[in-house]
């Protein structure tokens, strides 16, 4: 056995835990990345390391040093080799910001985000970890909850927001000795500097209208205003709530939502075909292409299935209402639409705890996701140029504004 296999992890955790190293995190992360390595290796090889097995189809060759830039600094990691072929964890190849929140998925968003005891403890045994101190855990956690609340009631002074999109997503959690679905309310949007920005997050026990007007509200009073078309569902409750809370904001209907309940409407085997014509309509070069679009799509569908035709045609102002702005508002809203991004993260996160103990873990884990998506976007270019979001202020909403003389709107009135 090796100097590097001859480790004891867990024995290297405990000593960390007792002597209450600064760079306690960083020595869990490199040990969770080594153990989480040793394991994907012996995997490959179909044994562990050391064993004697007739399944065995590989065998380990040392180690090579690789160093990995985290939040919590820049640690050393010693990458398994194998005799034959080569590995190399795929993850240690993502944005660093990924890659950690996929190593320490067990411990940080389990174990420290409200599951319980037993569950991590089985999580972390797998690992080859022993016991984490519940002491440890709680300061943590309570660390992390001052973080998330400091972001859901920060002021929103990056407006105007032009552009919001909200939406719910159902999670499952413990109340009252039974489980029940309850729902966490996040809007996005886009500010001054074209930057995305998450806005808000609430739980909701029904998606219902009374608690997206809360939730609409409590944006308003931190300073969400300028707001010039927000996309959402059909839900007739948060529709209500928008045209309350948002005077003069056009509303967009959610065409990745629709298409899902348009293809409900026809067979499985027509709905790839439905679903293409339905997307040509927004990659038309402007409004009149975009509403002739709309027609013949109508025209094509009804010759085959009348019921969606009409289910379509009923829905035209809802989701047309995007094209009372530039065509490069369209192209990139429709390109890279940042909620349905955004829910894809939350899920995968969220998937992992499956029935939360209660609504505070609900906040805990979402808003960390959340806040550190935001930091995430921050970084990294602008989502919308300057001069788009200027011409987007200026297009006519209810007669708020005078149309800038390049946009769609200006040519249709002309």
């Amino acid at each position: 056995m090796t100097a590097r296999e001859s480790v004891d992890h867990a024995g290297v955790l405990r000593e960390q835990l007792e002597s209450a190293s600064p760079d306690l995190l960083r020595a869990m992360v490199k040990t969770f990345a080594e153990t989480l390595m040793g394991a994907e290796a012996d995997a490959i090889c179909g044994a562990p390391y050391g064993a004697r097995s007739d399944d065995r189809v590989n065998s380990r060759n040392g180690y090579r040093a690789r160093e990995w830039d985290t939040r919590v600094g820049t640690v050393e990691l010693a990458i398994p080799k194998l005799r034959q072929g080569s590995y190399f964890p795929d993850w240690l190849l993502q944005y660093r910001r990924r890659a950690e929140q996929a190593l320490v998925s067990v411990v940080a968003t389990s174990y420290l985000l409200g599951v319980s005891t037993r569950r991590v403890e089985k999580l972390v045994e797998q690992l080859g970890v022993a016991s984490l101190s519940k002491a440890q855990v709680s300061e943590m956690a309570s660390y992390l909850d001052a973080q998330v609340e400091a972001f859901r009631t920060r002021p929103l002074d990056a407006g105007p927001y032009t552009f919001v999109w909200v939406d719910a997503l159902a999670i499952k959690v413990r109340e009252g000795g039974r489980t029940v679905n309850v729902h966490a309310l996040v809007a996005v949007g886009v500010n001054a500097d074209g930057q995305r920005e998450v806005l808000g997050l609430d739980i909701a026990s029904q998606e219902d209208g009374a608690g997206w007007l809360a939730f609409l509200r409590s944006l308003t009073a931190r300073g969400l205003a300028g707001v010039k078309l927000v996309v959402s569902d059909a839900h007739r409750g948060l529709v209500d709530a928008i045209a309350a809370t948002l005077p003069g904001a056009a509303w967009q209907r959610c065409r990745t939502h629709y298409l899902r309940n348009l293809l409900g409407k026809v067979p499985k085997s027509a709905q790839p075909w439905v679903a293409t014509m339905v997307r040509t309509i927004f990659d038309q070069p402007d409004a009149d292409a975009v509403r002739a679009q709309f027609g013949r799509v109508v025209a094509a569908i009804e010759a085959k299935f009348p019921d969606a035709a009409m289910h379509l045609d009923d829905a035209r102002e809802d989701l047309l209402a995007f094209a009372a702005f530039p065509h490069e508002v369209w192209r990139q809203i429709w390109s890279n639409n940042p909620q349905e991004r955004l829910n894809k993260e939350i899920r995968r996160r969220t998937d992992v705890v499956g029935i939360f103990p209660n609504r505070a873990a609900i906040i805990r884990l979402v808003g960390a996701v959340l806040a550190e998506q935001t930091d995430e976007w921050t970084e990294q270019r602008r989502y919308m140029g300057l001069e788009i979001l200027a011409k987007a202020r200026l297009t006519v909403i209810d007669g708020e504004a005078e149309p800038d003389d390049n946009s769609p709107t200006a040519e249709i009135a002309a």
